[in-house]
């Protein structure tokens, strides 16, 4: 293995590849006024409404510090509630609003423009979906171990 050259480090060709399609979202996401982090965020609620914080944190691999912000401006734009639990107040819960479940119907465009931009097709998709998949499930087993 040959990574010394930045072209054969696999870090940086992920690296990479994400701040492309991070691009790539940017104008479609730029209609509905969402950045590419609160997007992701409300397809996780639309996943799994009503959700704790906690689980949604773990859900989006994100820490507290980077999720809270994006929570607060959600829940600003009208798309989400922050709702405390009654018997542990420690406890936050994140619901969608009327607004939000709206939002999810108004951007279910996203993914088709995404595929159009890409020139890709459907099944090509699956394809690059399964190889991140087995790439996910590699590193996630690798983080375990440390």
């Amino acid at each position: 293995m040959n990574e010394e050259k930045l072209e054969n480090a696999l870090c940086f060709k992920i690296y990479s590849a994400s701040r492309m399609l991070t691009r790539l979202y940017k104008p479609i996401l730029d209609r509905f006024n969402l950045t590419f982090p609160q997007y992701i965020t409300m397809m996780a609620l639309w996943d799994n409404d009503n959700i704790s914080f906690k689980e949604l944190r773990k859900k989006l691999m994100l820490e507290t510090g980077t999720l809270t912000p994006l929570i607060k401006k959600l829940e600003v734009m009208g798309h989400l509630k922050r709702v405390r639990d009654t018997v542990d107040e420690r406890n936050v819960f994140i619901a969608l609003t009327e607004n939000g479940k709206k939002l999810k119907e108004e951007t279910k465009v996203v993914s088709q423009e995404i595929l159009e931009k890409i020139g890709i097709s459907y099944d090509e998709y699956h394809e690059f979906l399964k190889d991140t998949e087995a790439l996910f499930t590699v590193l996630n087993k690798a983080e375990d171990r440390y």
